[in-house]
């Protein structure tokens, strides 16, 4: 049976007349549909091109179907991933398609390929920690609490990590593993000293290190464990550009703020745009023995969220930036996604 993602009336209007978001929930009909001499590839087996230029991505060798399934991303496909909490950050599972409404570039999708909730997606994770002066006398909380977020968190069977500090440059002190003795040790090479430049370090973290993160193999979650007090007194870039450098390159911050003051600055509004302009969340513990709850927050998050995938309507591979709306139709809850996308180039 199809199903639809209804707007509001408002909504309605500002798209004039739209028909929204419409599609047929069984998975398999819609691949199918979609590419009928091109079954799921098997364990190993690379899988044929499409239509549009795209391969089939086969399944790791230690998939589970029912949990881990094989989608054939075509090339005008988005693969949206967010979380929805409630009122006291609580997060929401179990909610349907028809819960949502979307639109992409100011329309509502030509059609939905699949809606699922996601929580065993493999991690790739970049914890870059600011190691300027400016946050000296709270250094070793955060080493401390970026070390037990990597311990509970990390599957060493699928996910992935590294270790950036940043004063006036950024320094990669543990490259992409899963060990986590090597995770730990990078972090405790970290020490404080020199300027801040972090939305340098925003910015190259998201170029060098996340933006090809398993292109062409399974689909994977690509995020960035922010934690800074939020000053900048030496990037070359903008926070702009490094909010677009996290956009290309699908990642999302989490950011946690190592300002423990009363009051809200400058460097608290800088985390807070770094986070939920990319789709995540930014995290404000009252002191540095309250790091720890705010990881364990973004290790929930995590592995509470949904994807949802879809064609846009009038999509063009242009390369130009599609901002996306999404929200619950229930206003009670709260959705954390990224602002938009950038359309690949032909």
């Amino acid at each position: 049976m199809s199903k639809r993602l209804l707007l509001p009336a408002a909504f309605r209007r500002r798209v004039h007349g739209l028909v929204v978001l419409s599609l047929a929930l069984g998975l398999s009909a819609t691949l199918a549909a979609q590419s009928p001499s091109n079954p799921p590839a098997k364990p190993g087996q690379q899988g044929q091109p499409s239509a549009q230029g795209a391969q089939q991505k086969p399944a790791p060798a230690n998939a589970q179907p029912e949990e881990n399934p094989t989608f054939v991303i075509q090339r005008n496909e988005v693969d949206l991933i967010f979380t929805v909490t409630d009122k006291h950050g609580r997060y929401i599972p179990d909610l349907k398609l028809n819960d949502f409404a979307l639109l992409d570039d100011g329309r509502a999708p030509q059609s939905v390929t699949s809606f699922r909730q996601q929580i065993n997606l493999p991690l790739r994770v970049g914890i870059v920690i600011d190691a300027s002066t400016s946050i000296r006398s709270r250094f070793q909380f955060e080493q401390q609490a970026a070390t037990e977020f990597l311990m509970q968190t990390l599957k060493p069977q699928t996910d992935r990590a590294f270790v950036m500090g940043f004063d006036v440059t950024p320094t990669v002190e543990a490259e992409w593993t899963n060990d986590l003795d090597r995770l730990d040790a990078g972090v405790n090479r970290l020490s404080p000293g020199g300027g801040t430049a972090l939305f340098d370090a925003v910015y190259t973290a998201c170029r060098q290190k996340l933006l090809d993160v398993a292109r062409g193999q399974e689909p994977v979650r690509k995020a960035m464990i922010l934690i800074s007090d939020g000053d900048d007194n030496q990037s070359r870039v903008r926070i702009d550009e490094a909010i677009k450098e996290c956009e290309r390159a699908d990642t999302i911050i989490y950011g946690i703020s190592t300002n423990w003051t009363p009051s809200r600055g400058k460097g608290d509004d800088v985390m807070t745009k770094l986070s939920t302009e990319t789709g995540g969340q930014i995290f404000f513990p009252p002191s540095a023995q309250n790091m720890s709850e705010s990881f364990h927050t973004i290790q929930e998050a995590l592995r509470s969220q949904y994807a949802l995938t879809y064609v846009p309507a009038d999509f063009k591979a242009n390369g130009q930036f599609r901002p996306i709306y999404l929200y619950c139709n229930d206003r009670k809850y709260q959705l954390f996604v990224r602002k938009g996308y950038f359309a690949p180039k032909e």
